[in-house]
C-alpha cells in the first residue's frame, strides 16, 4: 500500500502595492505593504529592461497591480508592463487629491501617496485604450493638429486681405485660390509673398489630411452600433470614426451625464445661491470628443433647419454669445448620441430639439 505524501500548497500573500511617478527620461517607483511601510523607493531611467528587473522581485505579492501615472508618455510603460504580465491601473491625474497636510511634495511622495490610494482601493483610475486600435485613433488625432493649423492659416490670409484692402474674402475663395493668384488681391512684394505662404501651406495641409483620411478609412471600418450615429445631421464618416475611437465602449459611462462630461459639454461652474462663485476644472475630460461634437454642431446647424432654429433661440437667451449656444447644440447631440449607442435607438429630432 503506498503512502499519502501531504503537500503544502503555499499561497502567495499579495500584501504590495506599487506606483510611480512618471516623467520624460526617468519614473520615481516605489512599492508598500499593507501597513504603508516602504519597500522599494527608486528612481529609474526609461528603460523597459531595468525597469523590469527591479520590481521582478515583487511581482507575486502585488495585490493591484502597478498603478502608472495618465502622462504623456505612459505608452511605453503601461504596454511593456502589461506584455511581461502586470496588471496596470492608469492614474487619472486629474481626479486625485492631494494630502492636504503636505508641506512639502515631491517625486519620492507623489508617488507613494498613489500607492496609499491604491491600497485604499480609492485610486481614480482612467480607461487604458487597447493597444491595437490606438494607432488609429492617434492617426485621426493627428489629423485633427492638421485640420487646426489649416485653419490657423485660411484666418491668417483672411485677415491679412482685410487689413491691407479693407474687403473682405470668404472662407470657399481662398480655398480655392493658387499661389499666383494672391498678385491679383494684394500688393507689394512682402504681402504677397506672406499671403501666398498662406495659400501653399493650405494647399499641402489639404494634401496630408487627405492622407491621413486614406489610411485610417483603409484601416477602419464604422462598428455597426456605430453607423447608427450617421442619422445625425452633420455628422460625416470621418468625425463617426473619431467619436467611435475616442469613446470606445459606451458601457464605461453609467450615465449620458457622464458621458456629455467626458465631452467637455457641460458648464464648470461652481454656484451659490444662484451665484458664480468660482469654476470647476473645464479640460477635464476629452479634448478630441469635444472638437469632435463642437463640429458636427458646426455641421448640424448648417444643414438642418430644426436645429438651426433652436440654435438661434438659444443665442437669443445666451445674449448673442454663439460660443455657449453652439456648445448647448454639441451637448444635446452627444447627449442623443449616448442613447442611441446604449439603447440602441435611432436619432428622433422632435425629442432631442423639441
Amino acid at each position: 500500500m503506498k503512502k499519502k505524501t501531504k503537500t503544502q500548497a503555499v499561497a502567495v500573500q499579495r500584501d504590495l502595492y506599487a506606483a510611480v511617478d512618471l516623467h520624460g527620461d526617468n519614473g520615481f517607483y516605489c512599492v508598500i505593504n499593507g501597513k504603508d511601510h516602504r519597500v522599494l523607493q527608486q528612481r529609474l531611467p526609461n528603460d523597459l529592461k531595468t525597469v523590469l528587473a527591479a520590481l521582478e522581485p515583487y511581482r507575486q505579492r502585488l495585490a493591484k497591480g502597478i498603478a502608472v501615472e495618465s502622462t504623456f508618455n505612459w505608452y511605453w510603460l503601461a504596454d511593456g508592463l502589461q506584455a511581461a504580465g502586470y496588471q496596470v491601473q492608469l492614474v487619472n491625474t486629474t481626479a486625485v487629491q492631494t494630502y492636504s497636510g503636505l508641506k512639502n511634495s515631491n517625486d519620492k511622495t507623489d508617488a507613494f501617496w498613489l500607492a496609499h490610494l491604491q491600497r485604499l482601493g480609492i485610486l481614480p483610475t482612467g480607461y487604458i485604450y487597447p493597444r491595437e486600435q490606438r494607432g488609429a485613433r492617434d492617426l485621426l488625432r493627428r489629423r485633427m493638429l492638421l485640420v487646426q493649423q489649416r485653419t490657423a492659416h485660411l484666418l491668417s490670409f483672411k485677415s491679412l486681405v482685410e487689413r491691407e484692402t479693407g474687403q473682405s474674402i470668404s472662407s470657399n475663395k481662398v480655398k480655392t485660390l493658387e499661389p499666383e493668384s494672391v498678385e491679383e488681391l494684394l500688393e507689394g512684394s512682402e504681402v504677397v509673398l506672406m499671403g501666398q505662404t498662406n495659400v501653399r501651406m493650405i494647399k499641402f495641409l489639404n494634401q496630408q489630411v487627405r492622407v491621413l483620411e486614406r489610411a485610417a478609412e483603409a484601416k477602419l471600418k464604422v462598428l455597426p452600433e456605430y453607423e447608427r450615429l450617421g442619422q445625425i445631421p452633420g455628422l460625416g464618416r470621418i468625425l463617426n470614426l473619431v467619436i467611435m475611437l475616442e469613446t470606445g465602449p459606451i458601457e464605461r459611462f453609467a450615465t449620458a451625464g457622464n458621458y456629455v462630461s467626458y465631452c467637455r459639454a457641460v458648464q464648470a461652474e461652481k454656484l451659490s445661491n444662484e451665484r458664480k462663485k468660482g469654476e470647476n476644472n473645464r479640460k477635464c475630460g476629452n479634448q478630441y470628443l469635444s472638437w469632435a461634437w463642437m463640429e458636427t454642431a458646426i455641421f448640424a446647424i448648417r444643414y438642418s433647419p430644426e436645429i438651426k432654429r433652436w440654435y438661434q433661440r438659444k443665442l437669443r437667451r445666451c445674449g448673442n454669445l454663439s460660443v455657449l449656444a453652439l456648445k448647448a447644440v454639441a451637448a444635446k447631440l452627444a447627449k442623443a448620441g449616448y442613447y442611441m449607442l446604449k439603447k440602441k435607438e435611432a436619432f428622433r429630432m422632435e425629442q432631442v430639439f423639441g
